[in-house]
């Protein structure tokens, strides 16, 4: 309803403008939302009064006051209203006078302030004149440069007769901020007002003028692209219709939408669309265009999107590694470690693990096994023998058949770079020469830091690698280089024990042999004893490889019964061993060969495991000669001398008439290292004091001159052999103490551990037979012994 006091005459109704400014002489529309500007609307149309438009200073705030306005607008009728939707209400006002606010008044429900009107100045001279004719000629060059604007609208801007209401209209009409529309509507001097609309709509028509010539250019070439498609396309219809299809194109096709959907990062996008524009540029008869073909779709076919991994579940990769390998507690703890840390840590950079042991002993069925704990695809990558640093990185492309190197072929075929690499053999690469040092082109490679922008020569952009997990095998790390081997964690796999030997033969080996000789399990049978003969009598390795192909032995002469008619069910036990394998090829040699004095059983290290060795010595009538046989090497010579320096202060004895002769049976094997000193002082005492040493009893240990027992390495390699050789005792060096949890639990329940501080505690252990610890002797005041 209307409000029932009369708007005094100079008084106008007030309707806040957010964004807007109304000119006179405009016809323009507004939407109104607010309750009192609605209110006031209405109020308007039914009294047929003007209205007063002011903008608002800050057009975020919906509740207004007489400071928030701006004082100076524009007055004029309601031409019409429509009620729109959601609250909407629709105006079109057609502007008359500008207006100045006197004061605003209070009382009705919507804005209403007395004004005074702002007389308008029609009166014309030379400069305004000239400043007319100027901002008409501007405004007619603005029109022609807007798209899609009526002809009729510059008959209308020449035909205006009023500078201020072409100043008005053209400030209307310009894309400018409603401030300083606002500063136009309140600048009341007329040449003022002239050269302000003057300036802005120049700046306007520049903006226009480089906005089309922009769009001019741009719709030229896409006419452009767009006519050599249609022509592109009539000649592949034409050559259809003709027989004469373009191969060529079809291919060219082929690999753009390739590119596009292989996901390159930009560089590398931006570099493949470049090598496909020189290759649809050369032509079938260039004879580089198979070569460019080729690195091209080499590009397309790399995984360049990081693939997402399925969510990883502990307790189902601990179940697969279960299944998959007996024992290595400690390679499943680590690896269950590392799920447990990529769950937490889905970005995490993959760590880079060297599983170093003996042959056989499963290291590369454990990477195909960490590949299904994980959810990877996984592949191997042979390093046995390559000696060419272009296996790593790649040919360049220089170089005809050019290839990229087994790191990149090998993520082409996974298809992903979520995969296990197994790096296989690492410690077997070629030397470097004048092909260059693949152990050195491994150091990015395997570089966490380095790894994800891994530039392969062939390809010529940078790979990331960072996604990979990479897992090498070794048998032995003295041939890795240092730097090589910084970047890796190693792990080491020792050999197994009999028992392991037998579960793994039961849980996998046996069935896997029944499937490759075409058994099944009612047709044949393998006894337990005959599974423990095999591994005592027949085989004496760190590993299951050996042991694998005599059980497939076995059950070859078994399907060669079943498949002959002989049997339907066989059974084979331990006394059936000899017909099949023939007769045992290891025995228990260790009490025959140290049941004389002058024999010590030493404990080795070897690239396959670990081994025993027999040190014999013996003397002959000479002048204080040292004979070393067995191919030993310069360090276990100079062992030796030290054992024998030791043995002649602890006997007494210059042995100045005398030569002394050591051996190490298996001369054709070459041996060397410190950890044999113990053993050959022990045989050399021995023989001089004419005492047997105990043969149940291994050692392992380095010398000094001062009778000190050194530490060593590859404790459970050696214990491992001594178990399997039959040795019930092993002494160590106190110092290798904290090695012994290193050792399977297996061997160190059969296993009794002495350890040594000096060589008075072996010869007491060893030939004295004494096990309790006693007050150490120095060696110089030992008694003397007689041979």
């Amino acid at each position: 309803m209307s409000d029932t006091r009369v708007l005094p005459d100079d008084a106008r109704i007030i309707i806040p403008l957010r964004d807007a400014v109304l000119f006179p002489g405009v016809l323009s529309p507004v939407t109104v939302r607010r309750e009192s500007s609605v209110a006031a609307a209405q109020e308007a149309v039914k009294t047929e009064r003007p209205v007063g438009f002011l903008l608002q200073r800050d057009p975020s705030k919906d509740e207004v006051g007489p400071n928030d306005l701006c004082w100076v607008g524009t007055e004029g009728p309601i031409a019409r209203y429509i009620t729109g939707q959601e609250g909407a209400h629709h105006l079109l006002v057609q502007g008359q006078s500008r207006f100045r606010v006197l004061e605003f008044l209070t009382g009705w429900p919507f804005m209403v302030a007395r004004v005074a009107e702002v007389e308008a100045s029609d009166t014309q001279d030379s400069q305004i004149e000239a400043r007319f004719l100027q901002l008409k000629e501007q405004a007619t060059d603005a029109i022609t440069l807007l798209p899609n604007v009526p002809d009729e609208l510059i008959g209308v801007v020449r035909g205006i007769e009023s500078p201020g209401l072409l100043a008005d209209m053209v400030t209307h009409m310009i894309d400018i901020k409603p401030e300083q529309k606002q500063d136009i509507l309140e600048t009341f001097d007329l040449p003022t007002r002239l050269d302000k609309s003057i300036e802005l709509l120049a700046g306007r028509v520049e903006v226009l003028r480089l906005s089309k010539e922009i769009g001019d250019r741009t719709r030229a070439q896409f006419d452009e692209r767009q006519r050599e498609t249609v022509l592109r396309e009539q000649l592949r219809q034409i050559q259809k219709e003709l027989g004469e299809v373009d191969d060529s194109a079809v291919e060219i096709a082929r690999l753009k939408d390739a590119i596009e959907a292989s996901g390159m990062p930009d560089e590398v996008l931006s570099h493949a669309r470049k090598e496909l524009g020189r290759l649809q540029r050369m032509g079938e008869t260039s004879g580089e265009s198979a070569m460019l073909r080729t690195y091209v779709e080499w590009l397309t076919e790399l995984p360049w999107k990081q693939t997402l991994q399925p969510p990883i579940d502990l307790a189902e990769a601990r179940k697969v590694l279960d299944d998959d390998h007996f024992g290595l507690d400690k390679i499943k703890r680590r690896i269950l470690e590392y799920l447990a840390v990529r769950k937490l840590n889905p970005q995490g950079r993959s760590p880079i693990l060297c599983f170093a042991g003996p042959p056989g002993v499963g290291k590369t069925s454990l990477g195909q096994s960490i590949a299904r704990a994980t959810g990877r695809a996984f592949q191997r990558v042979a390093l046995g023998g390559v000696h060419d640093e272009a296996e790593i990185r790649g040919h360049r492309r220089t170089y005809l058949g050019a290839l990229p190197g087994n790191i990149i072929q090998a993520m082409r075929r996974a298809g992903t770079n979520n995969v296990v690499l197994m790096l296989d053999e690492i410690d077997k690469l070629g030397a470097g020469g004048f092909h260059g040092d693949p152990g050195s082109a491994l150091l990015e490679v395997l570089d966490p830091e380095q790894n994800h922008k891994f530039r392969d020569n062939y390809l010529g952009v940078d790979f990331d690698l960072s996604h990979v997990m990479f897992i090498c095998t070794a048998n032995m790390l003295d041939t890795i280089p240092g730097p090589l081997r910084d970047r890796m964690e190693i792990i080491q796999l020792p050999g197994y024990t009999e028992e392991e030997k037998i579960q793994i033969a039961r849980r996998y080996l046996v069935a896997r042999q029944f499937e490759a000789n075409g058994l099944k399990p009612e047709q044949a049978e393998l006894t337990d004893a005959a599974l423990s003969s095999i591994v005592a009598d027949y085989t004496r390795e760190a590993g299951v490889r050996q042991l694998e192909r005599e059980v497939g032995a076995v059950l070859r002469h078994a399907a060669m019964q079943v498949a002959e008619g002989k049997t339907e069910h066989i059974v084979i036990d331990a006394a059936d061993l000899p017909d099949i394998l023939g007769a045992h090829r290891f025995e228990n040699e260790v009490a025959l060969r140290t049941s004389v004095p002058g024999v010590a059983t030493g404990l080795a290290w070897t690239p396959v495991g670990g081994d025993i060795l027999f040190i014999e010595a013996s003397k002959t009538p000479g002048g204080g000669r040292l004979i070393l046989t067995g191919q030993l090497g310069d360090v276990m010579k100079e062992s030796a001398q030290t054992a024998l320096t030791l043995a002649k202060i602890w006997s007494g004895d210059a042995l100045e008439k005398t030569d002394v002769h050591i051996h190490v049976p298996a001369g054709a094997t070459p041996k060397d290292g410190p950890s044999a000193g113990v053993a050959m002082f022990l045989a050399l005492a021995s023989l001089l004091s004419g005492r047997p040493v105990r043969s149940d009893v291994a050692m392992t240990g380095e010398v000094s001159l001062r009778g000190l027992v050194l530490p060593i390495g590859g404790l459970k390699e050696k214990t491992l052999a001594a178990l399997r050789a039959g040795i019930t005792t092993v002494m160590i060096p106190r110092r290798n103490e904290k090695d012994i949890d290193d050792v399977p639990a297996e061997a160190r329940q059969k296993l009794k551990f002495l350890l040594l501080d000096r060589i008075e505690d072996a010869i007491r252990y060893a030939i004295d037979g004494q096990e309790t610890p006693a007050a150490a002797t120095p060696v110089a005041a030992a008694p003397v012994a007689q041979a």
